[in-house]
């Protein structure tokens, strides 16, 4: 799902203690005379979120150009592996406060160059491409690069695991996609700005043609991100406010403009990738159990109901859509943490983030929706999450939201009761017998954990499994004490007619008192 392809000085750029620090346009130099104080030009505006959301309404005016100068030969040439020694010097870091900013080198996959500014007293000064910036690895050229070459994209670096270590926390490279980190956690799933055409054969992808970065005005431990984006549907201008943590957390705001009518657009999508877990074992023969950067799709309603939905890698394109106005939250989520269920020494999908998304104000009437494709490797994103708002932006009208983005490893402290922490599913008879299951069936295997549930495992006879499917029948559903999770396990057996698919919704409750969120499943007979 990735499309990969990720002016003038306003000020001078200086060297100091080996780092790139980007200062004002003149130095001090001696006291200026009452004449020179009477001819000073009057004070330049401070640039801000204002100025972006103008480039982006008049970009919007414009026909759309997403035509780009092809690379130079040495760098149009790269392989991933050459692209990938190609590596940033940390003494050329530019700091921004307490961040270190780091650019992408172009090549490979990424040969889109966007311009990046940084912002100092008001004032904002692009930062000028030089070979020095880089360490040039196994990957030589025969001659310099121009010094127009331009950038990739950025990340920026912060001390979020150790006072002595700048860590990398953020970053922003190809398209319109961008990804965050808390304390302890390793790269996985990605946000974009802007989905356009998810999960049909027209999906297109926005991009950024210009980022600028300043210290944030209300915390010194805050970054602020400007962006302008460009697509063929719709520009838009963002504010990015980054807080690192132990949960790094990213206040987001965005005006877009239409270009055309109609638009199908995503807000706060989010793209991961689901090859094979718990529910979804098929064309499994690594030794690694499961493999995936998310495992499902969390969502709290406008009525406060907790949706869990896993994810799995169908045979082909499917799409499922949860009806929702002002939903108050939605993510893609790792629940597993236990190394032992990935038994990956190197790639540590156990640490991997989940990303919860929070809506600013009401967004409407609209749809959480999840596209799931079909993979055959680890390496493709293959989930796409984002709210489909029921209205499109019009051309002529901003179309302004704002959400909050969070990034940790732990977000059972979102839903209250107990949640889903095993799926599984088998033929639907009892394990052991010889009994013949009824056509179209499948058996689930639903452990809830967490909230009150270790209390009323004590007991599950108390515990009643509500169970319903859309279309077919539900032919049982018991509960079992499962001590190993410290919860219930829900024992669900469904039917479907031939060729219909039902979407199965389970919960656990006793004398009326809901305990879990609800689970939910589409299942099809073959």
């Amino acid at each position: 799902m990735h499309e990969t392809t990720r002016r003038s000085l306003l000020g001078a750029v200086s060297l100091s203690a080996g780092a790139l620090v980007v200062g004002p346009a003149f130095a001090q130099g001696a006291p200026k005379s009452s004449m020179d104080s009477q001819m000073a030009p009057a004070q330049q505006p401070r640039f801000g979120f204002n100025d972006v959301v103008q480039r982006a309404r008049q970009l919007s005016l414009a026909p759309f150009d997403g035509a780009y100068a092809k690379l130079p030969a040495p760098l149009d040439a790269l392989d991933f592996d050459a692209w990938r020694d190609i590596r940033f010097k940390s003494d050329k870091a530019i700091a921004i406060g307490p961040y270190r900013l780091h650019v992408f080198h172009l090549g490979h996959l990424y040969r889109r160059p966007v311009t990046i500014n940084t912002i100092r007293d008001g004032i904002a000064t692009p930062i000028p491409y030089s070979n020095q910036m880089f360490d040039y690895g196994r990957t030589k050229f025969e001659q310099r690069l121009p010094v127009n070459t331009g950038f990739a994209g950025f990340r920026l670096h912060f001390p979020v695991n150790d006072p002595r270590v700048f860590d990398e926390v953020c970053s922003f490279i190809g398209a319109s996609y961008f990804r965050i980190l808390g304390r302890g956690q390793s790269y996985g799933l990605s946000a974009r700005a802007l989905a356009v055409g998810a999960g049909t054969d027209k999906e297109e992808f926005p991009f950024f043609r210009e980022f600028w970065i300043e210290q944030g005005d209300t915390r010194p431990d805050r970054v602020t991100i400007y962006g302008l984006l460009d697509g063929a549907a719709a520009t838009g201008a963002y504010r990015f406010d980054l807080t690192p943590g132990l949960d790094t957390a990213m206040e987001v705001r965005a005006t877009l403009f239409a270009r055309r009518a109609g638009a199908k657009v995503g807000l706060a999508p989010l793209t991961s990738m689901y090859f094979v877990g718990n529910n979804d074992r098929r064309s499994n023969s690594d030794f690694r159990t499961e493999l995936h950067d998310s495992d499902g799709l969390q969502i709290e309603t406008s009525r406060g109901e907790w949706i869990w939905r896993p994810l799995r890698n169908p045979l082909s394109m499917k799409i499922a859509h949860f009806m929702d106005a002002n939903p108050r939250g939605f993510g893609l989520m790792q629940r597993d943490r236990e190394f032992s269920s990935y038994q990956d020494l190197e790639l540590n999908y156990q640490s991997r983030p989940s990303y919860w998304v929070e809506p600013r104000g009401e967004w409407g009437e609209g749809v959480v929706e999840l596209v799931e494709l079909p993979t055959t490797d680890e390496t493709n994103d293959n989930i796409v999450a984002s709210f489909v708002p029921k209205d499109s932006p019009e051309p002529g009208k901003p179309f302004s939201y704002g959400y909050r983005l969070l990034s940790s490893l732990d977000l059972a402290r979102l839903s209250p009761n107990g949640r889903t922490v095993n799926t599984f599913q088998t033929v639907a008879r009892a394990l052991g017998s010889r009994e013949t299951p009824p056509e179209g069936s499948r058996r689930f295997l639903i452990d809830f954990a967490y909230g009150d549930l270790a209390y009323h495992a004590a007991d599950p006879n108390l515990v009643e499994v509500v169970a319903a499917i859309s279309k077919g029948s539900v032919l049982r559903a018991f509960p079992l004490a499962n001590p190993h999770v410290q919860g219930v396990r829900a024992v669900v057996d469904v039917a479907t007619p031939p060729g219909e698919t039902g979407d199965i919704r389970v919960f656990l409750r006793t004398k009326g008192d809901v305990l879990t969120e609800t689970w939910t499943f589409p299942w099809a007979s073959s």
